[in-house]
């Protein structure tokens, strides 16, 4: 059916070139808000009758008469309406719409993928300072960032994923100081241990028990492997820079873990410390200066932030010499442009709202040719998570919040995936651990699934009756049979594809195949409700099952953009 439209439009482009030199460029159809009005809509009479002006009903049915004497029209358009001021809407023939069968059976998994762009794109997600398992915002966020990730692919970028992590500074004395405690055999509660919320120093321990695990995997004098590189304990509870290392590579593959049981890969770890060891951040400093565009108050470093849309400028270096974080992130943005990503994606939380002005305007001052916008950012909100109707705040692993972990091993990957991408990233979210966990229809994620396991089992017993079993077998065979209502809506459904793809990858919008996924599951459940597959007529039944063979396929490809299972049983 893509090639039945692209037809449609050059028909229609070159009609609207002759009605108005340059109109041509932007022939396009919409997609009817209700079905009755038509597979196609066509507003290109409204939007000509002023600058022509003419009457935009008459300039409908002069473009109406134009069209139906198209050979592409004729060949696959049924009917063509006007309505209201100059609408066309446009009645597909059955075979139009049957197109898109052939068209899913013989792309198999690169339906709706584009060429190769030869562009480069890096996908930052889920950078979690290592000082404490992943949490379910973290989880939130790897889903949201590896499913933009695979949009992108699918349109044809090379991507690269990548996580980027402070192994240095305040977070990480925190993290050490605690497991330094632990070793000594101290716990939360002990009086050189404080717990109150109001008392600040409360802020430098860290209470869970995964604080203990690593305390005794310390004084077991134990190797970790973490970033292609082992870190071995001595056992010394006063070797601070030796616990600093080994909570860290400790946390780190935990971390690796966790990402493990969401199949989850990076490209690359990119260390912060690497920016300072490097010289990236005294060059970023440098640059800045140089730029005419930083000045000197109170001891400290300031750019000029405001020249660029801040709304206020912004402390680089500390009147204490030590840098802010503000100033890493540019030098980290400037080393993404430098490797030659034209184009960054950084998902984050919205606590992170403040920084997108900040780094923009730090790039702009840096003037090394990074374009305005650059990177552009998706951010999202916490995820509230309830189990037996209750709000479940902390975990025994964690301390003090829910972890990734936790969630997978109540529910699953493939619920925790499709669950945490079903709102826009900015939405607040609820997850429902009961309702991930039902095999009904109010579990989107199952109802998804199950209509994949059912058009699987359909084509077991095709395979059980004699028959070959294999979508590849129904590529070429006569699709006439499909004219029923629900076959024809599935059909135009399964057209959808493709597009949706590429807006949700043009918008940075993951949810957009959820709910797509759950609409062509729903008119794929009416369809197989309203005709039986099996039948007797041999010609009816290899029709059919094109059309869920190649249902099945969307759904297999649709799921996969979102990191999410295809089960075959269920």
């Amino acid at each position: 059916m893509l090639s039945v439209k692209q037809e449609l439009l050059t028909a229609l482009a070159a009609e609207l070139e002759q009605l108005s030199p340059g109109a041509g460029a932007r022939a396009a159809f919409e997609n009817p808000k209700v079905a009755s009005h038509g597979d196609f809509a066509c507003t290109a009479a409204m939007q000509l009758a002023k600058p022509l002006k003419a009457n935009p009903r008459a300039l409908g049915e002069q473009l109406k008469t134009a069209l139906e004497a198209t050979p592409a029209f004729q060949k696959w358009v049924d009917a063509i309406e006007i309505a209201g001021p100059g609408f066309l809407n446009i009645r597909l023939k059955p075979a139009a719409k049957q197109e898109v069968v052939r068209e899913v059976l013989s792309q198999g998994s690169q339906f709706g993928f584009q060429p190769e762009r030869g562009e480069k794109i890096l996908v930052e997600f889920v950078s979690a300072n290592p000082t404490g398992p992943l949490h379910v915002g973290h989880g939130r966020q790897a889903a949201i960032g590896d499913a933009i990730s695979n949009l992108y692919s699918s349109q044809g970028w090379d991507v690269h994923r990548e996580f980027y992590y402070n192994d240095a500074g305040v977070q990480i004395d925190t993290l050490t100081k605690s497991t330094q405690l632990r070793a000594k055999g101290f716990k939360p509660g002990d009086e050189c241990w404080p717990t109150d919320a109001d008392n600040p120093l409360a802020k430098n321990f860290y209470n869970g028990d995964y604080i203990a695990d690593i305390a005794q995997a310390f004084l077991n004098k134990e190797t970790v492997q973490a970033d292609d590189r082992a870190f071995t304990a001595n056992g010394d509870v006063d070797d601070y820079d030796n616990i600093r290392n080994f909570a860290v590579a400790y946390l780190r593959n935990e971390q690796d873990k966790d990402l493990q049981a969401f199949n989850l890969k990076f490209d690359e770890y990119y260390l912060e410390s690497s920016l300072y060891t490097n010289g990236y951040v005294e060059d970023t400093v440098q640059r800045l200066i140089d730029s005419g565009y930083t000045y000197e108050q109170d001891g400290a470093l300031w750019l000029k932030t405001t020249e660029f849309g801040d709304d206020k400028d912004r402390v680089m270096r500390k009147s204490d010499g030590n840098y802010t974080y503000f100033l890493p992130d540019v030098a980290y943005h400037i080393q993404k442009f430098q490797r030659g990503f034209g184009k960054v994606v950084n998902i984050q939380g919205t606590d992170h709202h403040g920084t997108i002005a900040r780094v923009r305007a730090g790039l702009q001052a840096a003037n090394v040719g990074i374009p305005k916008g650059y990177p552009d950012y998706v951010l999202h909100t916490m995820v509230r998570v309830v189990r037996n109707g209750e709000e479940v705040k902390i975990s025994k692993r964690a301390g003090s919040y829910v972890t990734l972990r936790d969630l997978i091993e109540w529910t699953s990957k493939d619920a925790v995936r499709f669950f945490l991408l079903s709102r826009k990233p900015d939405t607040e979210y609820t997850f429902d651990v009961d309702l991930a966990v039902t095999q009904n229809n109010d579990n989107p994620v199952y109802y998804v699934q199950y209509a994949h396991a059912r058009i699987c089992s359909v084509l077991r017993s095709w395979h059980e009756q004699g028959g070959a079993g294999a979508a590849s077998a129904l590529r070429d065979v006569d699709l006439s049979a499909l004219e029923g209502p629900q076959a024809q809506a599935l059909m135009l459904q399964l057209a959808k594809y493709p597009e949706m793809l590429t807006a949700a990858a043009a918008g940075n919008a993951p949810h957009d195949v959820t709910f797509y996924l759950r609409d062509l599951a729903s008119a794929y459940h009416s369809y197989y409700d309203a005709e039986r597959i099996l039948v007797d007529d041999e010609k009816v039944k290899l029709a059919r099952l094109a059309l869920v063979a190649a249902t099945a396929q969307v759904l297999h490809n649709g799921l996969a953009v979102l990191g999410v299972s295809a089960p075959q049983r269920m």
